[in-house]
C-alpha cells in the first residue's frame, strides 16, 4: 500500500469516526436529557406532598385551637358565675367547694392558654412552610414547563441531526473499502470510542501505552492499517496525519 494511499485511508477513517462520536453523544443526550424532566416531575410530586401534609396538619391545628379557645372561654363564663354566686354562698362548706372548684377552672385554663400558645406558634410554623412549599411549587411549576418546552425543541434538533448525521456516515463508509470498513465496524461495537487513534512518540493516545518498538516501526511505515497491541484500536503514527477530520455532507 503507497503511503499517499494509506494516509487517505486514515482520513476517511477519522471523518467516520467524528461522525459517529456526534452521533454517540446526540444518542446519550436523547436518553439523558428526559431524565432531567423526570427528576423536576418527581422533585414536584414530592413537594406537592409536602404542602399536602402541611394543609393537613394547619387544618387539624386550627381545629384543636378552635376547640381550645371555646373551652377556655366556656370555662371563663363559669369561673365568673362562680364568682358571683360565691358573693351568695350562706355556709362555709359550699364556700370551700365553689372555691375548689373555681381554683380547678382557673388551673385547667391556665394549662390550656399555655397548650394554646404553644399550639398557635406550631400553627405559625406549619403555615410559612405550607405558603413556602406553595411558592417553590409554583417556581418548579415554571421550570418543569420552561424545560419542557425547550427540551421538545431541542430532542427535534438532535433527531434531524442525527438523521443528517447518518445519511453522512451512509457516505463516509463508502469511501473507505470495505475489509477495512469491516474492521472499524467490529471495534466500534466492542471498543469505547474512540476507535481509531494515533501514536504520538510512540504512545497509543487511545490507551496511553507504549507500542513495542518492532510494532512502532510498521506503523512509520506506513504500508497497513494496524492495531494497538494493549487496547486493540486502530492506530496510526501521529507524523502521517495530524490534522481534523474531512467534512463529509450527504
Amino acid at each position: 500500500m503507497k503511503l499517499s494511499r494509506y494516509i487517505e485511508q486514515i482520513k476517511k477513517l477519522v471523518s467516520l469516526q467524528a461522525i459517529d462520536s456526534e452521533l454517540i453523544a446526540l444518542k446519550n443526550r436523547m436518553e439523558e436529557a428526559p431524565r432531567h424532566l423526570e427528576n423536576l416531575r418527581n422533585e414536584l410530586n414530592n413537594l406537592d406532598e409536602q404542602k399536602s401534609y402541611f394543609e393537613e396538619r394547619t387544618k387539624l391545628l386550627s381545629e384543636q385551637k378552635k376547640k381550645l379557645q371555646v373551652d377556655i372561654e366556656q370555662d371563663s363564663d363559669k369561673i365568673k358565675k362562680s364568682k358571683n354566686k360565691l358573693m351568695m354562698v350562706s355556709n362555709t362548706k359550699e364556700y370551700h367547694a365553689m372555691m375548689r372548684e373555681m381554683d380547678n377552672l382557673e388551673k385547667l385554663n391556665r394549662f390550656r392558654e399555655d397548650e394554646l400558645n404553644n399550639l398557635l406558634e406550631d400553627l405559625q410554623i406549619h403555615k410559612s412552610k405550607k405558603e413556602e412549599l406553595h411558592k417553590e411549587l409554583e417556581n418548579l411549576q415554571d421550570e418543569l414547563a420552561t424545560t419542557q418546552a425547550t427540551l421538545d425543541s431541542e430532542l427535534k434538533q438532535i433527531q434531524d441531526r442525527i438523521k443528517e448525521l447518518e445519511k453522512n456516515r451512509e457516505q463516509a463508509c463508502s469511501n473507505v473499502p470495505v475489509g477495512i470498513l469491516s474492521r472499524y465496524n467490529f471495534f466500534k461495537d466492542r471498543l469505547h470510542n474512540p476507535v481509531i487513534v494515533s501514536v504520538r512518540q510512540s504512545v497509543c493516545t487511545g490507551c496511553f501505552i507504549s507500542i513495542p518498538p518492532q510494532a512502532f516501526v510498521e506503523i512509520q511505515k506506513g504500508e497497513q492499517i494496524m492495531s494497538c497491541p494493549n487496547c486493540q484500536r486502530l492506530i496510526y503514527w501521529e507524523e502521517h496525519y495530524s490534522g481534523k477530520p474531512e467534512t463529509t455532507n450527504a
